[in-house]
């Protein structure tokens, strides 16, 4: 991403954002309120216009590697009273290979198995989505963006309004594609997760704060730059961080 500034109604919500990513790793977007993380990841994907600048992925435009990507939205964003079973929608990843006009082959509804037993959702598969909990609806649409095998996941709070159970299925599905060499990127809102569980990390308030590994970027220096004012939690955060850097 190079130069990147958003704006809405001709008011700028992020301004030349600059960073390069080059290793598979779990990275987390974080930053206050209003601060453009989702804004930011949806002018990765190519969603929304920009005003300035350009993001590539593999050496060319978001557009000619789509078929690399997976996405998962905030819950907000999805009709859950859409007539489409648990089965239906993840199976709805693999259209990026099958190609809309072609009936799903036994492998496709094989994958679409393994991405349900992955998340922990088999049992539910024929149930229509508006009817699970937030809790499973986001385990359901991780399952699709699983069957994408994609190389990039873009993750918008994943985390959010889910139980404890989901957040470590979420967090382990996360960590097993980070190993199998998947660059993971995730808006999250909760800083000792990121902490704990994340390889890096992107400090975002409309600009970009800070970006890199959690030893070294995680900081109570950039956490104030950031957030501003006095917040407890990152006296915690920057007093620990050096203690917490071992593998993830």
């Amino acid at each position: 991403m190079h130069d990147l500034t958003v704006a809405y109604r001709h008011r700028p919500v992020l301004w030349n954002i600059d960073f390069q990513i080059e290793e598979p790793q779990l990275l987390g977007i974080v930053g206050p309120n209003g601060a453009g993380k989702s804004t930011l990841l949806k002018a990765m994907l190519d969603l929304i216009p920009i005003l300035s600048g350009n993001v590539s992925m593999f050496g060319k435009p978001v557009g000619q590697v789509r078929g690399r990507i997976g996405y998962v939205p905030q819950r907000e964003s999805v009709d859950w009273d859409f007539p489409i079973s648990v089965r239906e929608t993840v199976l709805m990843g693999t259209y990026g290979r099958l190609g809309w006009f072609k009936r799903p082959k036994p492998a496709d509804h094989e994958r679409t198995q393994a991405c349900l037993e992955a998340v922990g959702m088999e049992d539910f598969a024929d149930r229509q989505i508006g009817r699970l909990s937030g809790g499973q609806q986001q385990r359901v649409f991780l399952a699709r963006s699983l069957a994408q095998d994609a190389d990039i996941y873009f993750l918008d709070e994943p985390f959010a309004g889910v139980d404890a159970a989901t957040e470590q299925v979420v967090l382990k599905v996360l960590r097993d594609l980070r190993d199998q060499g998947k660059l993971l990127i995730v808006v999250h809102h909760d800083l000792l997760s990121v902490q704990r569980s994340f390889d890096s990390v992107l400090l975002l308030n409309g600009r970009l704060i800070a970006h890199g590994p959690i030893a070294t970027t995680l900081t109570e220096e950039n956490l104030r730059k950031t957030y501003g004012g006095y917040l407890p939690i990152l006296d915690h955060i920057g007093s620990t961080v050096q203690q917490e850097t071992g593998p993830r």
